[in-house]
């Protein structure tokens, strides 16, 4: 059986997924081929052409299409919640009781016309509910065999925002779902907008930004009514939509109100942090993980104690922060989050879903190496196309001479394999530093990703050290948590040590990425420490780079100095 997933159904974030027999063939996003980041108001016609080339099928070879979005009757809660929490805005309240099908009939109309423009003749159509494209996207492909939990947590999908649920032998049952807007996921995305970031795409700088405040200082319970079993968010402050929206001098509109800035002060604007924003990060922060592990354990804490296991997907998924807790629980073995967490990734669990209720046998994520890749040669043919005329070397040992450059305290960029499928870098399309080499995070920052100050640095690491650095030996394959570093650790990987003591680490294996494990293995035999910086292969506001004259265009248009792709090595020429 060939099966297709696409997301883009809610405007953003648009993907592609094939599995064949159940096995993930490749997976990618489309922002990366249209180099728009996020791709907004897009579908996946590139990420489609992508997955397909690469399997080496015909369009007519697909079986089923699926998407990430399915119709929902009127005779369910969720419509009427949603019309009944906004009733102070008639026309949309109205809209959900009488027209509450309008977005999926838009996306199926643009998924038939995907399939009619690709030629996908004969593919069946099949549609799947949002958040249990995200549940399949976690537990069908975690590779936990026994009884496990399930949570979803995102802004929202059709109508569901929050989902608590099991999967065993195969299926997937719900047990409790939260609706619109009652969001933690929209609750922290409108604090996000408030503190002067992108909702959908700024929540990790508000994670980043917290551990410099002091979540103490101000109490913001007055943003939720939650009591251990259920939450209702304060609409009169957040979650909001049209004329209860606060906006800005020139018109555009946020998710929350005026009565925020009444209470909290001015709209947060520029790139510093500073008092009283980093005490407000630091308190939406807190309030997530307290209220997200209160409704853990009151609707999967039986299951937990029984399993251990639990899986994890949705936007809210890629906040470490909450995933370090929810690890650190008596009654979790092992957490298992989709790396492909957001939006991007429902296109794996809606092909993951139906693949598994038409009986093929889903097979467990190897890895997330499963975008495009490209030859030595081709690598070459683009610095030969390309306009600047890069000056390039063929080396025998590319490893060892990354590795000596990286020693030497250069930051260098890293262009290997198959592209990376979610919003990591996981040493396929990354940016490269020694951790023990003073200032090269801010370095990075301001010279080559023209970001904030602030940011911190992800560490890569061998699976050796891991246990001595990170004082556990939970898998972390994707970037997806933090943990705490050992303190012997910190002064010998400074540049990776976030402001309180963690990092959010990816653990490397030599069986999931051979050459960039010798690549750390190489800069240990140098420094000493089997650790990496490791940063996306991109600057600010850009999606990380694809081909090789994206990562060209990247190298000219900041100061990187080196650019390794595959066996070749590109350097800036010294100015005249």
């Amino acid at each position: 059986m060939i099966v297709l997933g696409i997301s883009g159904a809610v405007s953003h974030d648009p993907s592609a997924a094939l599995f064949i027999d159940g096995e993930l063939i490749a997976a990618a996003e489309e922002e990366r081929f249209l180099r728009d980041k996020h791709a907004k108001g897009r579908y996946p016609y590139e990420a489609t052409r992508f997955c397909l080339d690469f399997a080496g099928i015909s369009p007519r070879d697909v079986d089923v299409v699926t998407l990430p979005y399915a119709p929902i009757p009127l005779t369910t809660p969720a419509r009427w919640h949603y019309a009944a929490r906004h009733w102070y805005a008639p026309d949309r309240a109205l809209d959900a009781i009488f027209n509450g099908n309008r977005r999926f009939r838009r996306n199926l109309a643009k998924t038939r016309k995907l399939v009619a423009d690709l030629g996908m003749v004969g593919a069946r159509i099949m549609p799947v509910e949002h958040h249990l494209t995200h549940a399949s996207s976690a537990y069908h492909l975690s590779g936990f065999d026994d009884k496990t939990a399930i949570l979803g947590i995102d802004g929202k999908g059709e109508y569901a925002t929050t989902f608590f649920g099991y999967g065993e032998h195969g299926r997937i049952h719900k047990i409790k779902e939260f609706y619109d807007p009652d969001s933690l996921g929209g609750m922290y995305g409108a604090l996000t907008e408030y503190l002067g970031f992108e909702m959908l795409d700024g929540e990790f700088k508000v994670m980043g930004m917290a551990p410099y405040g002091d979540p103490q200082r101000f109490d913001f319970s007055r943003l939720i009514d939650y009591d251990k079993t259920s939450f209702r968010i304060n609409t009169g402050l957040i979650n909001v939509i049209g004329t209860r929206r606060y906006k800005d001098a020139s018109g555009k509109g946020y998710y929350f109100s005026p009565k925020l800035i009444d209470w909290l002060g001015p709209k947060r604007e520029g790139d510093d942090i500073d008092d009283p924003y980093i005490d407000y990060a630091a308190a939406i922060q807190q309030l997530l993980e307290d209220v997200t592990l209160g409704l853990i354990d009151h609707y999967l804490g039986d299951i937990l104690r029984e399993t251990g296991k639990i899986c994890y997907a949705g936007g809210v998924a890629l906040n470490v922060k909450l995933n370090q807790r929810i690890i650190a629980r008596d009654d979790v073995d092992e957490l298992f989050v989709q790396p492909a967490a957001s939006d991007a990734g429902t296109a794996l669990g809606a092909a993951a879903y139906v693949a598994n209720e038409l009986g093929d046998r889903v097979r467990p994520m190897p890895h997330a190496y499963l975008g495009p890749s490209y030859t030595t040669e081709q690598c070459i043919a683009a610095c030969q196309a390309h306009e600047r005329q890069p000056s390039w070397e063929h080396v025998d040992d590319v490893t060892a001479t990354a590795a000596q450059l990286l020693a030497d305290g250069n930051p260098v960029a890293w262009f290997q394999g198959r592209m990376e499928f979610g919003p990591r870098a996981l040493g396929n399309r990354s940016i490269l530093g020694a951790p023990n080499v003073a200032g090269i995070a801010e370095r990075i920052n301001e010279q080559i990703k023209y970001r904030e100050r602030w940011r911190p640095f992800c560490p890569s690491l061998l699976d050796r050290v891991a246990p001595q650095m990170l004082q556990t030996a939970h898998p972390a394959p994707y970037m997806t948590f933090t943990f705490d570093v050992a303190d012997d650790w910190k002064g010998r990987v400074p540049e990776v040590v976030h402001e309180d003591g963690t990092a959010r680490a990816q653990v490397v294996t030599r069986d999931t990425n051979p050459r960039y494990y010798a690549l750390i293995e190489e800069l240990e035999r140098l420094t000493g420490n089997g650790v990496i910086l490791n940063t996306s292969l991109n600057r600010r506001g850009e999606p990380m780079v694809c081909s090789p004259t994206d990562a060209l265009n990247m190298f000219y248009g900041s100061e990187l100095q080196y650019l390794v792709m595959e066996d070749i090595v590109v350097r800036k020429r010294p100015p005249c």
